[in-house]
């Protein structure tokens, strides 16, 4: 009798053994990494975009055969693109075990999230979290991005409308962490301009059906030119609204609005818009193939930040095979700041801050229903 529950301890234990080691932080048979964004609601478009970007770089890599012999698995975590919903987003991953995340995509809701995330050491890389702060303020050590900070943004929207002769310029935007801080420098660099002035600077109100108020206010102002810190939802309302009443204010804004999901809303009047987006690397031969691998999966022309979610990715991954997994967070934050990677935005590493360097914006422009560069 003895002999038999020894036994049977003995499997119990081993069976034990094996059943949590399979199901420790990070499964011995795969390598895990959080992918957080929207993924659903009215700025899905941006999230399931970099999702997509994510998705295409683990699969080429798993058909190679992964890295340090192990599978890539993406854990994935819709925030909504909200600051409240991001807070959960980031406990979850991390009580997950996750140590490496290709996210988030919002400004707002990348801050909220890393407030959960440095505590826990976790790695963190956005393809679309364009404020400033979240790297110069030196506030968030384990945040990375590739895609240029909203301070270059905005500088090259003053100087755009300042060559096109516009130098009556109001400023709007949406009241969040993106869209505010934008405006703010776009605000700045106007009044540092002796040869510009600022005709309107003021908020709306996001998720506004009505922004009849504010129009009115830009028409009375006189504005050549109007830059808008903000999303496609409410730029969409704004330009259809200025339309309506006639008016021929120069509509510029930014990448959270240089997206085909503006254009399909705004329709007849997106048409003239500019706004400012990553860099144009359609002749990368790597930009190249993930796009042609976009069309050919998913019938249609890849979003907005695809293409800067691939670059993290390959990025994020390089680091994990080179610091040999996702446990050590100072070797992985090492290999992202000293050493280059090949990507689909081109050879990037990453400086002190944790800014994508090589990467930067340009001016687009909506021509019959589509974004054209601006050269």
């Amino acid at each position: 009798m003895k002999k038999t529950i020894t036994i049977l301890v003995f499997i119990l234990v081993a069976a034990a053994a094996l059943y949590f080691g399979l199901r420790g932080p990070e499964a011995p048979e795969t390598i895990r990494i959080g992918v957080a964004g929207a993924h659903s609601g009215d700025l899905a478009s941006y999230g399931i975009s970099a999702l997509r970007g994510a998705e295409y770089v683990v699969r080429q890599i798993n058909d190679r055969g992964g890295i340090l012999g192990k599978q890539i698995e993406l854990v994935k975590e819709d925030d909504l693109c909200k600051p409240e919903v991001a807070t959960n987003s980031a406990t979850k991953l991390v009580s997950e075990g996750i140590r490496v995340v290709m996210g988030h995509i919002c400004s707002g809701a990348t801050r909220t999230a890393l407030g959960i995330y440095k505590p826990a050491k976790v790695l963190v890389m956005s393809p679309s979290a364009t404020n400033p702060p979240l790297t110069q303020s030196g506030e968030y050590p384990n945040f990375f991005r590739t895609i240029a900070s909203d301070d270059a943004q905005a500088r090259l929207e003053v100087d755009f409308a300042k060559k096109r002769g516009w130098t009556r310029i109001a400023v709007l935007h949406d009241k969040g962490d993106y869209g505010k801080g934008l405006a703010e420098y776009a605000k700045g660099f106007i009044e540092q301009d002796p040869d510009l002035e600022l005709a309107l600077y003021e908020g709306i109100t996001p998720g506004g059906v009505d922004y009849s108020a504010v129009v009115t206010k830009l028409d009375q102002a006189g504005a050549q030119a109007v830059i808008f810190g903000g999303y496609h939802p409410e730029a969409s309302k704004l330009v259809s609204q200025m339309r309506k009443k006639k008016m021929e204010t120069v509509f510029i804004s930014d990448d959270g609005v240089k997206d085909d999901t503006f254009i399909k809303v705004a329709g007849e009047f997106a048409d003239g818009v500019y706004a400012t987006g990553p860099k144009d690397v359609s002749t990368n031969p790597r930009a190249v193939e993930a796009t042609r691998a976009h069309r050919e999966t998913y019938k249609s022309d890849p979003g907005a930040f695809y293409l800067n979610a691939c670059a993290a990715t390959t990025a994020l991954l390089n680091a994990i095979e080179r610091a040999g997994g996702t446990g050590d967070f100072d070797a992985l934050a090492k290999v992202l700041r000293t050493e280059s990677v090949e990507t689909t935005l081109g050879r990037i590493r990453f400086d002190e801050r944790g800014d994508a360097i090589g990467v930067g914006f340009s001016v687009y422009q909506v021509r019959n229903g589509a974004y054209a560069e601006v050269r």
